[in-house]
């Protein structure tokens, strides 16, 4: 799949939904539960089976998860079981920026 910024991605295994935020011009193979995601909002699209049991991580409503090296990241809009990852790798949250200290 070569996702595009502003796409959304829907899980065929659970119900995770995300919203590509920044991704490289490339080939990417997105997954949730071990399942490619497919293009749609979630709430339209149909569970076509389970996620993998090593794959149940879960996804948080309104985290962003990212891969600075591979310059991919994608904000999920619907939370579920599913693990997210990205060629084969689990995606991890990305990590807010500490403020500069007020002193």
């Amino acid at each position: 799949m070569r996702p595009r910024v502003g796409q959304m991605l829907a899980s065929t295994v659970d119900t995770t939904a995300v919203i590509v935020v920044r991704c490289p011009d490339g080939e990417l193979e997105i997954t949730c539960g071990g399942a490619a995601m497919t293009e749609g909002n979630g709430p339209g699209s149909a569970t076509t089976g389970a996620p993998h049991p090593d794959l149940m991580g879960g996804s948080l409503l309104g985290k962003r998860y990212a891969d600075e090296d591979l310059g991919v990241e994608l904000l999920c809009t619907k939370p579920g079981p599913g693990t997210i990852a990205v060629n084969g790798v689990p995606l991890p949250v990305k990590s807010a920026k500490p403020l500069p200290a007020s002193d």
